[in-house]
């Protein structure tokens, strides 16, 4: 849930039809299109979580996967993209969410494999269960309700004001932020996430500027949102939402933990996944990189895993090895390499992917549909080793 503000939960299984419209340009991933006058497009996919996409726009229609039960390579790129991604040799395809932030951002930088486990790891691992298990049975990838849409805006993209809305109620107004969303380059054909929380995420590279938006709306042709924030010089930032500003419980920007369908096509995933819990410990306790946490803990429940928690896959395992989907092999190996980041709560523990209304608003067809190849989001990571987790220190690597 959004901390002071409101949510980033998601219902899990459960599914929406998204709806996109059209504009005068957007993006899809991270390079800008030029849509169609007339295009528009409905999604029917199972929600699932969408993140940001690749430096070009990539057509992923034509993309074939094989039998979600069989081991397989990564998923073959697709046979003719509208834009071809950029690439110095196989296996070095660069992708925007690749270098959002600087180098050194804990989103970038992988764990060594001697890094220490937390004293309670063990125990972590078996209350990670017992909620997969108490919410649905699955760990499901929100794909296109409950996940952030993203918009790609070019140098040139007019601005326009964005008004504060007080959702809550709320006695004090925080005045910055009207100067923070004074002038965003939100596309025309921009269309928020379907659910509660009405998310939406701007990115600005040559201006490395990035907003995000909770509870976005049109009212009479001006948007207005209800919390959010900017983040200006993002290149050498840390990846994290300074203060209260940003979306999620914990000040960590969609940007960096989300999954996206270039990173899926491309078959890696260069950066640390965010991951929202049910039950998480109380609000006071919280790990780096979280800002702050709206964990709710009355019971004292004990094991109750921190906002801010990181966690990996256990790198010994062999993946390739293992009866998952395609792309659920992609997420292990880089739960492996990079770990998780619990940034949120929600109704069932879910992952994120960038929301298929950064493609379907602009005219492109929903990539999930070939991606996931029938399978429904919260199948796509059945054969998971979710008892192989590995929990890291409070705080890591600070102090270490």
């Amino acid at each position: 849930m959004m901390f002071g503000c409101g949510g980033s939960s998601g219902p899990g299984a459960s599914g929406a039809a998204s709806v996109a419209t059209t504009s005068n340009y957007s993006t899809s991933g991270t390079a800008v299109v030029q849509a169609a006058p007339t295009a528009s497009q409905t999604s029917t996919q199972t929600p699932t979580q969408t993140s940001v996409p690749a430096p070009t726009a990539v057509d992923l229609s034509t993309a074939q996967l094989p039998s979600s039960s069989s081991p397989t390579p990564p998923i073959p790129a697709p046979s003719s993209p509208k834009v071809a991604l950029t690439a110095t040799s196989p296996g070095t395809t660069a992708v925007m969410t690749d270098s959002v932030f600087a180098p050194s951002s804990f989103w970038y930088t992988p764990l060594p494999l001697n890094a220490p486990l937390d004293v309670n790891s063990k125990n972590y691992v078996a209350e990670f269960l017992r909620q997969k298990q108490a919410y649905y049975g699955n760990v499901n990838i929100n794909t296109n309700s409950y996940t952030s849409p993203v918009y790609i805006a070019p140098s040139n993209a007019p601005t326009v004001k964005v008004t504060y809305w007080n959702c809550q109620h709320k006695t004090y107004i925080d005045k910055n932020l009207a100067a923070q969303w004074a002038a965003v380059p939100i596309p025309a054909n921009a269309v928020p996430s379907a659910g509660a929380d009405g998310e939406m995420t701007i990115y600005q590279p040559s201006t490395q500027t990035l907003w995000e938006f909770w509870q976005a709306r049109k009212v009479n042709g001006e948007w207005e949102a209800c919390w959010g924030g900017e983040m200006k010089n993002t290149k050498s930032s840390e990846g994290i939402w300074s203060a209260w500003y940003g979306t999620t419980a914990t000040g960590l920007p969609f940007l960096g933990g989300q999954i996206t369908a270039e990173e899926l096509q491309r078959g890696e995933i260069r950066h640390a996944i965010g991951i929202a819990l049910v039950d998480v410990e109380k609000y006071s306790i919280f790990s780096y990189p979280a800002m702050r946490s709206d964990g709710y803990n009355p019971l004292n429940a004990p094991n109750r895993i921190p906002e801010g928690t990181r966690f990996r896959l256990d790198p010994t395992i062999n993946v390739d090895a293992l009866k998952m989907h395609p792309v659920a092999k992609i997420i292990a190996k880089a739960a492996q390499k990079y770990g998780f980041v619990v940034w949120d709560k929600s109704g069932a523990i879910a992952l994120r992917a960038e929301n298929s209304l950064s493609y379907t608003s602009i005219g492109l067809v929903n990539p999930y549909t070939a991606l996931y190849n029938g399978t429904p989001s919260y199948a796509l990571l059945n054969g998971f080793p979710w008892d192989k987790l590995q929990f890291l220190p409070k705080n890591y690597p600070n102090n270490y």
